[in-house]
């Protein structure tokens, strides 16, 4: 079985940030989000894994590499524009072969891992082979995750019959059949190249993946279900992804390889990653120290995530993302937020008293 991860698309939605880098490399918990999907597969025992790049294809690869370091092989496949999840499953079609894989999409965070995902596509397979007094049951072409929603008119949804099959699926429908959204989690036995070729492009000029796996329902094809374990975010906003952030951050484990002085409390769940430096600090968990950082005569609170090389001076900060070499000075409280790399937050203290922002194209600043 191979994997195919999704990294293309601008990620308009978390811009300024992603003018400078991909959103599949904002870090959540001071890992980028991308690793998290790479992880699951090689927990999953896939080794074969392609990776669909867009614009910030160069740096997707220069983070993954060659993927040794998570212990596998990675090829990328660049997509030239986004023109939808089944246009990823074409133009990789050569890397995927005759082989089953799993499709998951880079931006998406989930608490469940693939081996039971992957486990209970396997089972079905094999006790459709098995031969039985009751009635023949074909082995299932694909699977796919589903998570109940209270918005379902923002998702792929599928309707599911008494039976538990899945009977149809519908994008972003005005008038949901169900309130079972698809997770950006499937896996694909080698039918649906089949399908992928035989669809046309939606109205807004995709080749949507729901319409493939309608298709193999269409033709007779079936294919399971599985219900999502856990919380599911796509972290292509801010609040999702400190979201996300303050879900990994609550199974953090303490460790402090750091230097933490007399002066400095640590409370709670806390990891001080070598290199970085606390001095004269309450540092109250779950929280994330990157290496090289330096928090000095500061208060980092519950579920912030501070990058490597990092400066925290004089500032209070809680719930909130700070990302590689940013400097944050004299700040009362810092909450809530995204702070992007190389980035200088302060406050000078000069009367008269004004706000004074250089900001990003697309940013949203809320000044209390």
């Amino acid at each position: 079985m191979k994997g195919l991860i999704l990294s293309g698309g601008a990620g308009t939605r978390l811009r300024p940030i992603t003018h400078t880098s991909a959103k599949q490399l904002v870090p959540v918990a001071n890992k980028p989000i991308l690793f998290y999907g790479i992880d699951d597969m090689a927990e999953a025992g896939i080794t074969e894994i392609g990776i669909i790049t867009g614009e910030t294809g160069d740096e997707v690869r220069e983070a993954v590499g060659d993927g040794s370091r998570f212990g596998v092989n990675v090829t990328y496949i660049p997509q030239d524009k986004p023109l939808g999840l089944a246009h990823c499953v074409r133009i990789a079609k050569d890397f995927l072969g005759d082989d089953d894989f799993v499709m998951y999409l880079g931006d998406n965070m989930l608490q469940q891992g693939l081996v039971e995902f992957i486990g209970r596509f396997e089972a079905d397979r094999a006790a459709a082979k098995q031969p039985t007094l009751h009635e023949h049951v074909d082995p299932p072409a694909a699977q796919i995750l589903l998570c109940p929603v209270p918005d379902p008119q923002r998702f792929g949804v599928a309707e599911v019959d008494d039976d538990g099959h899945v009977v149809r699926l519908v994008e972003k429908p005005v008038d949901p059949p169900s309130n079972l959204a698809l997770v950006g989690v499937y896996l694909f036995t080698p039918l649906i190249h089949e399908a992928v070729a035989a669809i046309e492009p939606s109205p807004r000029g995709e080749l949507e993946i729901t319409d493939a796996i309608q298709w193999l329902i269409s033709h007779g094809h079936r294919v399971r279900h599985d219900v999502l374990e856990g919380w599911w975010l796509d972290t292509g906003k801010k609040d999702p992804l400190l979201e996300s952030n303050r879900r990994v951050l609550e199974e953090l484990e303490t460790r402090i390889d750091g230097d933490v002085d007399d002066a400095s409390d640590i409370d709670g769940r806390v990891v001080v990653e070598a290199g970085a430096t606390i001095v004269r600090s309450h540092i109250r968990g779950p929280v994330v120290i990157g290496a090289g950082s330096t928090v000095t005569d500061s208060y980092i609170g519950p579920y912030s995530a501070i990058a490597d090389d990092c400066a925290i001076v004089d500032s209070e900060i809680e719930n909130s993302v700070i990302l590689e070499r940013a400097r944050i000075t004299n700040v009362p409280r810092l909450v809530d937020s995204l702070i992007g790399r190389d980035t200088e937050v302060h406050r000078s203290g000069r009367r008269p008293r004004a706000t004074r922002l250089m900001i990003g194209d697309h940013c949203t600043i809320d000044l209390d």
